[in-house]
């Protein structure tokens, strides 16, 4: 188990603890804090954060910007790849080919998926993401494409 993985779990039990991880999370990939994402799981093979529709997210007509969604769905993917890489790998994303399908009108739910199949693919893993808005309306959804290889330190 991954220490990342591992300090969500202890962390997570904790009154307030996601939102204490999240903090973490965000001090550790200083990027991520421009999105605010709320980690609300991670476990191998998914990851789940939110991102709240604030004013600093908006673009020029109102809805949660969309490079700021991209943001979440890395953020997601990020915390995924830290639960599932295997023992003695390291990962670097590679890509990310995104789909915009509906406006992002409310906070979203940011969501990173694998199977076990998708990283026997390795060193070509295929994460998918997709963001929701409060209706169960997808709003983005794709494919952020990992590359996973022995450590070598």
């Amino acid at each position: 188990m991954s220490s990342t993985l591992g300090l969500y779990r202890r962390i997570a039990r904790l009154p307030w603890g996601d939102r204490i991880f999240s903090r973490v999370f965000s001090l550790k990939a200083p990027y991520f804090a421009t999105v605010r994402p709320h980690v609300t799981a991670m476990r191998p093979h998914f990851a789940e954060v939110t991102i709240a529709k604030r004013r600093r997210v908006h673009n020029h007509i109102g809805t949660v910007h969309a490079i700021a969604v991209c943001n979440g769905l890395e953020a997601a993917m990020g915390l995924l790849a830290e639960a599932t890489v295997p023992a003695g790998h390291r990962w670097l994303p590679k890509g990310m080919e995104v789909e915009y399908v509906a406006k992002a009108t409310s906070d979203l739910v940011c969501r990173a998926e694998t199977t076990q199949a998708d990283w026997g693919r390795a060193p070509d893993v295929p994460v998918k993401v997709s963001a929701t808005r409060d209706d169960g309306t997808v709003v983005v959804r794709g494919v952020i494409r990992l590359w996973v290889t022995p450590r070598s330190d």
